[in-house]
């Protein structure tokens, strides 16, 4: 599969290494149907201020999946590639990536999510000038919208500690929901990341006291 999938290529991580438009793209079809579609860049408030890139129809399903509290559109371009190239791009003042377990403890401090923006446009305006010089910059549109999305989740109660319930290693999980937050139910013994475990068979049993 990935040698052979398009859906397990490396651009599926790193969506700056998409090759469509080189010819060889493992899948075309799926690269037309999933790559060559708009792609938005955007700033999500999660464990903090974090940029990421997804489909335009994605949105708010893709900043609810992540546990974002916040988020605003920054770019709105033509495709995935385009999409990397950006976030590459911001990547340089602005981190990728959320912790997990930060996301988990509570919400994090709210931001003005239209002054970070402008923010980081500012800092990295140096880079983003030379990427508007290049032909990739054609169909992009910098995102002036005042417009954040604001994210609440059904949580009773945070954990203190996170600890993370893995079915590759005990069969049985039990505990409180307490809530749910992204990929993750909350319980009182643990969370569980549910995507992760995606295609097991389960059975669901419920204490009806």
């Amino acid at each position: 599969c990935l040698k052979r999938l398009a859906s397990c290529d490396q651009c599926i991580v790193r969506p700056e290494l998409c090759h469509y438009h080189e010819g060889t793209c493992r899948e075309p079809e799926w690269g037309e149907s999933h790559c060559l579609k708009p792609h938005v860049v955007y700033l999500a408030n999660s464990s903090g201020l974090k940029v990421g890139v997804t489909r335009a129809a994605q949105i708010p399903t893709r900043w609810i999946d992540q546990g974002a509290s916040q988020a605003i559109v920054v770019f709105e371009v033509s495709e995935r590639r385009i999409a990397g190239l950006l976030e590459a791009t911001l990547r340089q003042v602005v981190a990728d990536r959320t912790d997990w377990r930060r996301m988990l403890k509570g919400s994090p401090e709210p931001l003005d999510m239209v002054r970070e923006r402008d923010r980081i446009l500012k800092e990295a305006a140096d880079p983003i000038s030379r990427f508007q010089e290049s032909p990739d910059w054609a169909d992009t549109k910098i995102s002036v919208t005042d417009s954040v999305c604001e994210i609440g989740y059904p949580v009773n109660a945070y954990p203190e500690k996170v600890k993370a319930h893995n079915f590759d290693k005990t069969e049985t999980v039990s505990g409180v929901l307490e809530g749910i937050k992204g990929q993750y139910l909350i319980l009182d013994s643990g969370v569980l990341n549910v995507r992760k475990f995606s295609g097991y068979e389960m059975e669901l049993v419920t204490d009806s006291g």
